[in-house]
């Protein structure tokens, strides 16, 4: 179940609740008693992963790598040269 923060738009009072998702938001603030508490929309949590079964590399961002290197130029065979005997085969 999340925690939820609420502050009072009367007195400013806040505090952090926890709720099911599917609960109502809470209106009634405990320290005025008036209806004017509202839920602040928290920026949440960082998530983290710890533990012999994550790798440091698993969630690195992709844009450190270098390009590849262009492929070298490879130069064509040469031709081949005729017999230098003369000599053919029959």
């Amino acid at each position: 179940m999340p925690t939820y923060q609420y502050q009072c738009k009367q007195c400013g009072h806040e505090l952090e609740e926890l709720q099911s998702m599917t609960d109502a938001p809470l209106t009634h603030c405990p320290s005025c008693h008036t209806e004017n508490l509202a839920r602040i929309m928290g920026s949440g949590a960082g998530l983290i992963f710890k533990g012999s079964g994550f790798y440091l590399t698993d969630y690195k961002k992709q844009d450190h790598k270098k390009p590849a290197k262009p492929a070298a130029t490879k130069k064509p065979d040469a031709p081949a040269k005729p017999d230098a005997g003369g000599t053919e085969k029959k």
